[in-house]
């Protein structure tokens, strides 16, 4: 059965307007944490021991890709795993295809792994991730040795990828902020000789860099220019089993956190929700239109810090979201225009040309979903602008587009809106949040 066979009959789901939502939750492993977790776990000598896994699909894909190359992998209780490593470059040829499923993050970061070791690999994944560049990925890694000796047009899935025998060190300037790109590169860089250097002008997600120190990786990142990073990694490491406390997503803690703050009478608490600067932009957005967020215990592993969230329903009001914070919020903009939808005034979202290439045109997405349920909105350029009015009439029906994200968002929507909000399919939500239906009717969401 392929990926999207088992997706055949879609399954809609209604949101209606709830009553207050309380109770204490903790939303997911991260997602970024949980893939890095496996894959540096099985490019190690020794036994990685994670807890707190993102039990996903986009994850277990991943850890099916490790066992696949050559590593032991098995879960050991709830969200509890254990990875033996084969060693910086140790990777075996895998007899069939690595299947990716939906998931770009691990797919990318693992054509990086792969690229660095004399083996071939054959990359493929959903009809969704079919569709999604790689060419951008791959080229850095074409510059260190590896080829890519199959493809569909334009370096799409399926891509056979032969690892470079005698990986070259390289100094790479990202052409655009991400993290997927960069991390690619570092992973390439753990098999070759010498420094790999990676410089981004617009600094991207470090949770690479903080895991490769974990694991024992000799690794310098510094400032560059205003906004950059100039991370430099000594290659040929000896990387060390470790143990992993993934802490809970930000990405998913979004959903309730917006949630919370516009259904009246909300009071929540979230727990282990991972704050590393390069991840809060939601966060600080919510706080500067009047989100009532606070946090405490606050805590640290593998270099990631944690923290606890209490959430209480707000009266929130438009603001201007700079572009430079899109990387730090990248997946977040759906919920966010949720909550600009109930805020008073008109909330700019500058600088968004990065959600064209997800899941689906996220951006064009975002927009549908608000505009089917009544809310004002515009795209000007890489803008989107939302017109706030306190509240959303709501009735409408959101086409999903198999992207996990929409469906939450829209679902989130309906808790405070007018009427009931419908979305088309929730099967996509289990690729990063499996328990979000049921956490959310936990809280006292009314979905049917």
């Amino acid at each position: 059965m392929t990926h999207s066979d088992s997706h055949a009959t879609p399954s809609p789901l209604t949101a209606r307007k709830s009553a207050a939502l309380n109770g204490r939750a903790r939303v997911p492993g991260d997602k970024s944490i949980s893939h890095r977790a496996l894959i540096l776990g099985a490019l190690a000598v020794g036994e990685t021991r994670i807890a707190g896994l993102l039990e996903g699909e986009d994850v277990l894909n991943t850890a099916k890709a490790m066992q696949a190359l050559g590593a032991q992998v098995e879960r050991t209780g709830d969200f509890a795993w254990s990875v033996r490593g084969v060693g910086v470059s140790g990777f075996a040829a895998p007899k069939h295809a690595l299947d990716f499923g939906n998931s770009g993050t691990g797919c990318r970061l693992v054509m990086g792994a792969v690229a660095g070791c004399p083996i071939s690999a054959i990359f493929d994944g959903d009809a969704s991730l079919r569709s999604r560049p790689m060419r951008r990925i791959v080229d850095p890694l074409e510059l260190m040795g590896a080829r890519v000796t199959d493809s569909q047009d334009g370096g799409r899935l399926p891509l056979t990828l032969r690892g470079a025998r005698d990986p070259l060190p390289i100094v790479y300037r990202t052409p655009v902020a991400s993290a997927q790109i960069k991390s690619a590169v570092l992973l390439a860089g753990l098999s070759a000789p010498g420094v790999t250097t990676v410089i981004e002008s617009e600094a991207s997600r470090d949770h690479t860099e903080l895991m490769l120190k974990h694991f024992g990786a000799q690794i310098v990142s510094e400032k560059e220019g205003i906004h950059g990073r100039k991370i430099a990694l000594t290659g040929q490491p000896e990387l060390r089993g470790a143990d992993v406390v993934v802490p809970a997503d930000p990405s998913s803690a979004a959903f309730p956190i917006v949630a919370a703050l516009i259904v009246a009478g909300s009071d929540i608490v979230l727990t282990d929700v991972m704050t590393n600067p390069l991840r809060t932009g939601l966060f600080t957005t919510l706080r500067e239109m009047g989100a009532s967020i606070e946090e405490s215990e606050v805590r640290g592993d593998a270099g990631e810090p944690m923290a606890q969230f209490r959430v209480r329903a707000s009266q929130l009001r438009g603001v201007v979201v700079p572009p430079e914070r899109a990387p730090s919020m990248i997946d977040e903009y759906l919920v966010l225009a949720v909550a600009a939808s109930f805020a008073e005034g008109t909330t700019t979202m500058r600088g968004l040309q990065e959600l064209r290439v997800k899941e689906s045109d996220r951006l064009e997405a975002t927009a549908a979903m608000l505009r089917v349920n009544g809310v004002k909105v515009e795209i000007v350029g890489d803008d989107l602008i939302v017109e706030g009015t306190g509240h959303v009439p709501g009735g409408g029906l959101v086409a999903t587009h198999m992207d996990h994200r929409i469906a939450m968002s829209a679902l989130v929507m309906g808790l405070a809106s007018d009427k009931p909000v419908t979305i088309d399919d929730t099967a996509f939500i289990a690729t990063s949040f499996p328990d979000f239906i049921p956490m959310m009717r936990r809280l006292g969401a009314e979905f049917s």
